[in-house]
């Protein structure tokens, strides 16, 4: 065995390992994820679509037409599923009031 045969063993070896981490990590994630209530996981993911929305209106320039996308499906979802996003349905419905104000005052900037 040559040392390049032997370094590429200990390669694919490390690289055997990382990926085996890798799958028992997401295998961890996805128990989390059903054993939480969906109801906790799709507000988590709403408030995901307001800090893309942010970001998009805090670039420079700000980046009008990703924010408007992010804030449509954030304004869609929460309206179309209301009263099932449980005690999380006010701050959800402020957080869109509050993305969809300040969108209006940047793009009169604009």
């Amino acid at each position: 065995m040559t040392t390049n045969d032997a370094t590429d063993d200990l390669g694919d070896s490390d690289e055997s390992t990382a990926l085996s981490d890798a799958q028992e990590a997401l295998e961890d994630a996805r128990r989390r994820i059903a054993d939480a209530p969906a109801q906790v996981v799709v507000v988590n993911h709403l408030m995901g679509l307001y800090e893309l929305a942010a970001i998009h209106l805090s670039a420079v320039p700000p980046k009008l037409d990703d924010a408007s996308l992010a804030i449509d499906a954030l304004a869609a979802l929460v309206d179309k599923l209301g009263d099932r996003l449980g005690d999380d349905i006010n701050t959800m419905r402020d957080a869109l009031a509050n993305i969809q104000m300040v969108f209006v005052q940047m793009q009169a900037k604009a």
